[in-house]
């Protein structure tokens, strides 16, 4: 990979965690000022809540495809722990495959139930609920495109390379 698509992609990544910086510092605003209304001003509010709501799903679901490292996540390594390098690549690239092909399996029926959720809006926000849910969509794609990469340097890269593990306890 050149240097300059390392250097763009660093920066993306770097974006991706500023935004989701933003996500949540707007979250705790919101819930801070939910505290406020209902115990010291006695005045309850529900958009506090449902922007608590969405954003604290935009943030998973956005931290999961662009911020989060392979090496990372938390993986059950029972099955990796005994496997030969040669065998931990097959594992990860038929891994990467199931999830390619389940991911772009649902992808039609969720673009068309979010394309469908285009006639409600939140209850208390009023915004459309095919933005709020329009995150899902983001997510596969990205997911995808990632996971599609990741099978594609597992099976170019060198003959040693393996999935990422996480460090084993001492």
């Amino acid at each position: 990979m050149t240097p300059t698509l390392v250097r763009a992609g660093a920066w993306l990544r770097r974006r991706a965690e500023n935004v989701l910086a933003l996500m949540l510092g707007a979250m705790f605003l919101a819930f801070l000022l939910q505290i406020v209304f209902r115990y010291f001003l006695n005045w309850p509010t529900g958009w506090t809540s449902e922007l608590t709501v969405v954003l604290w799903l935009w943030m998973v679901l956005w931290g999961a495809v662009f911020v989060l490292r392979d090496d990372e996540e938390i993986r059950f390594d029972l099955l990796l722990a005994g496997a030969s390098r040669r065998r931990l690549r097959l594992m990860g690239v038929v891994s990467a495959l199931a999830v390619i092909v389940l991911y772009a399996l649902s992808l039609k029926g969720s673009w068309d139930y979010v394309a469908f959720m285009k006639v409600e809006r939140s209850s208390y926000l009023k915004v459309r609920m095919d933005h709020l849910y329009s995150i899902y969509v983001i997510f596969l794609v990205a997911a995808i495109a990632r996971f599609a990469w990741g099978a594609w340097r597992l099976w170019r890269g060198p003959a040693d390379a393996a999935p990422p593990q996480a460090p084993s306890d001492p």
